[in-house]
Parts: structure tokens; sequence; C-alpha cells
């Protein structure tokens, strides 16, 4: 798989979209003071700027900083990561990709997770047929 792209996220700039989310904006030296073992503020720039290239932050300039916003809701950055996991490693399919899951001895549904999933499962059906 190629790991690179608009799509791809390394582990830190998973973590800096983390902080970004969480606080609804941040500077460099914000995402350094939230993010575990951080790197120093020049890589957190370099990678806030990466993230703006690949579309997924904007910034404005306050001051002497520049305050990095998310370009998209957390949940419809979501949806497109999981559109691409489904299409590289899964075929597009949804039931591969839980089934997947669900035989990974590491998975360990709850019994509510369990009743949420097939109650959207009956709601998918409903608006099908």
């Amino acid at each position: 798989m190629e790991q690179s792209g608009p799509l791809y996220l390394s582990r830190r700039e998973r973590q800096i979209m983390d902080v970004i989310y969480a606080c609804g904006e941040g500077s460099a030296a914000e995402v350094v003071e939230r993010i575990p073992d951080p790197p120093t503020r020049t890589a957190v720039r370099t990678m806030l700027r990466i993230l703006e290239e690949k579309g997924h932050l904007k910034h404005r300039k306050q001051g002497r900083e520049f305050i990095y916003q998310p370009t998209r809701a957390r949940q419809r950055a979501g949806q497109s990561a999981l559109r691409g996991v489904l299409a590289t490693f899964f075929e597009g399919s949804l039931e591969k990709a839980v089934a997947a899951h669900l035989a990974d001895p590491a998975a360990e549904p709850t019994p509510e997770e369990l009743k949420r999933l097939a109650r959207l499962i009956r709601d998918a059906k409903k608006r099908e047929g």
C-alpha cells in the first residue's frame, strides 16, 4: 500500500489532528503541549504545513502565530478515510471489513456495541426496502 498522499496520515499527523479536532483550532505551541512525547516546535510546524498541503488544515494569522483549523468536520474526515481503507484493504466491502475486525482476537465489542450495530443494520435494511 502506498503510504503517502492526502488520505494517509502518519502517527504524528494523526496525533496533531486529534489535538486540533479536540480543541477546534490550535497553534504549533498548543499542539506541542498536548501530544505525548512531542517533537520540536519546528517539527510540529512542518507537520502542520504538510497537513495543510494535504488539505486537512487551514490557517489564519493571529499575532506572530498561525492558528490551524480542520477543513472538514471530524466525522466527514473519518468517513473519507474509511472509504479509503475499505477500497484499499477490503475491495470496497464493509462486510469484509467488519468480518475482519470481529475475527481479530483483540477485538472485543461489548454487548451494547453489538446491539447498536444490530440496530444500525436493521435501520439500513428499512431504508432500502
